[in-house]
């Protein structure tokens, strides 16, 4: 009895995450609100009634969604910043992950690029969810660093957030780039580490100009 369980439970996994990757792929060309729920069932190959056994509509597939475009990126970026290295390299290193994540998960990112100010409100708060976790855990790395001595919180909050911001926009932007070869991709990564340079730059004025206490 236990196997046969674990055999329908397997099966189940399989359908469900058979229905993500189909959404994914006809949200390339269209957004969440016009999609319809047949055109999911008919690509996966079942019946729009057992849709309802994994999703109770297509809101809460797409928060499923966000949380595979976005889980895993945290963690990496997170990593970096907590190292004891410079700057420079901590940018380096941070633009790498972006750019790995981007050209490994283009449909993904895609899908979070139109969806954050998308008709949906489940997939936007999500998204949303998922960015203001992504900053707390970028200030609690940020906090850590030397630098950082004497900030108050929110101040390194406000940081966190330039970060987070600035991370999410260049994924965005090399999305975009894909028609414009290497050489616009290669424009969008100079930008953001410049971009994070400047941040950099004004964070240690910061403290200088009366970001403590």
């Amino acid at each position: 009895m236990s196997h046969t369980v674990g055999v329908r439970q397997v099966q189940k996994q399989k359908t469900r995450q058979a229905l993500l990757d189909a959404a994914l792929g006809l949200l390339a060309e269209q957004s969440l609100s016009s999609l319809g729920l047949r055109e999911v069932t008919r690509v996966v190959g079942i019946a729009p009634t057992a849709f309802y056994r994994h999703f109770k509509d297509l809101g809460e597939l797409g928060v499923a969604l966000v949380e595979e475009a976005l889980g895993s990126l945290h963690a990496m970026v997170r990593a970096i910043l907590v190292e004891q290295a410079a700057a420079e390299e901590r940018i380096d290193r941070t633009i790498a992950v972006v750019e790995r994540h981007v050209r490994e998960h283009p449909a993904h990112v895609r899908f979070v690029a139109r969806e954050r100010h998308g008709g949906v409100r489940a997939v936007r708060q999500a998204i949303a969810g998922e960015l203001d976790r992504f900053a707390e855990e970028v200030a609690e790395a940020l906090g850590s660093q030397p630098v950082s001595e004497g900030w108050r919180a929110e101040d390194v909050r406000m940081l966190a957030e330039l970060y987070v911001d600035r991370l999410v926009t260049t994924a965005a932007e090399l999305i975009d780039a894909e028609d414009g070869g290497a050489d616009e991709a290669a424009r969008v990564v100079r930008t953001a580490r410049r971009q994070l340079r400047l941040i950099a730059i004004a964070r240690r004025h910061w403290v200088a100009e009366g970001g403590m206490g």
